[in-house]
């Protein structure tokens, strides 16, 4: 787990946090400190993400416990906008209005005056590549372009604290490249990010840093490495291939931390579960160089966030 330090106070903070619709329950009794830098917020649809960044940005009211950002109410206190910036997953345009009329709208929203406004308007869209659009109205961007034009307007105020719900959605390759640069360039200016998505892979490659929900209630928080000490009470999973794989199967199903060894089914090889990683990688080396049991391939998924995440939430 990363605390934040007395330095570095939590820039979001839940305090016994529910927010309930009816009988259906977006966060349930949610008590959490998001340190500043590049949080990664992780879970399943449905697991209560967007509630979760609609309570942080003011949004949405919790039904019991206490929601803060920069140390302040984030709950009916229209100052707050200043310092936050808001990235939805949805769609909210003026679709008449050109990508700079709209930006621009955002940045006196938030505060700036006219010629200010238009400077920062400038200055951002040249940032997520969409000067040469700016001026076509919003109804003719491609998917790619909206969601560059939905992040232009979240930091044309250049807020603290920037939440993203999902921007890499429906984005093609080059789009989702050029997102994720100015992600993470944000994040080196010494803003706060935190950045939502189901798709562990894209936030894994932007920040090491997770928090990971599911069912509106925290699973885990951290850096992804301390994550993964937390599922050592499940078999680890290895593909081994060698020139012999049941000379092979015979030898590992002789070591104490080897639960379970089987055939695969798919591309020959064995499956095999150990409860010692570390231990069975270690001895592998020289298994590998004994006779009749020379290994060509070692495979693993589950050295990855998305094995963390399966283990995790489906105990």
């Amino acid at each position: 787990m990363i605390p934040a330090t007395e330095k570095a106070p939590p820039v979001v903070e839940f305090r016994g946090v529910s927010k309930w619709y009816g009988n259906v329950i977006g966060v349930n009794k949610l008590t959490l400190g998001v340190a500043p830098g590049i949080t990664g917020l992780l879970g399943p649809n449905g697991a209560g993400k967007s509630t979760f960044l609609q309570l942080a940005t003011g949004q949405l009211r919790a039904s019991q416990g206490e929601v803060r950002v920069l140390g302040r109410r984030a709950w009916n206190n229209p100052s707050l906008n200043r310092d936050i910036g808001l990235c939805p997953e949805q769609d909210a345009f003026y679709e008449w209005m050109t990508g700079r009329q709209f930006v621009d709208f955002c940045a006196r929203l938030g505060g700036l005056p006219g010629p200010v406004a238009r400077e920062a308007t400038a200055r951002v869209l040249d940032e997520v590549g969409m000067t040469e659009h700016a001026d076509r109205a919003i109804g003719g961007y491609s998917k790619g372009m909206r969601q560059r034009t939905k992040l232009a307007q979240a930091v044309v105020h250049d807020p603290q604290v920037l939440f993203l719900d999902e921007p890499l959605t429906g984005t093609d390759p080059v789009a989702r490249r050029d997102l994720v640069a100015i992600i993470r360039r944000y994040g080196e200016l010494g803003r706060s990010v935190i950045l939502s998505s189901h798709v562990l892979h894209e936030v894994e490659a932007i920040t090491p840093r997770v928090v990971l929900i599911n069912r509106g209630r925290l699973v885990a928080e951290g850096h992804v490495r301390e994550i993964r000490d937390l599922i050592d009470k499940h078999p680890h999973r290895i593909v081994l291939k060698s020139e012999n794989d049941r000379a092979l199967a015979a030898k590992l199903v002789a070591f104490d931390d080897v639960v379970g060894v089987e055939l695969a089914r798919v591309q020959g090889g064995i499956l095999v579960e150990t409860r010692s990683p570390d231990a069975f990688y270690g001895r592998l080396s020289r298994i590998a160089l004994e006779e009749g049991t020379a290994i060509e391939r070692v495979e693993s998924d589950d050295d990855n966030l998305d094995a963390v995440f399966r283990y995790l939430v489906n105990p």
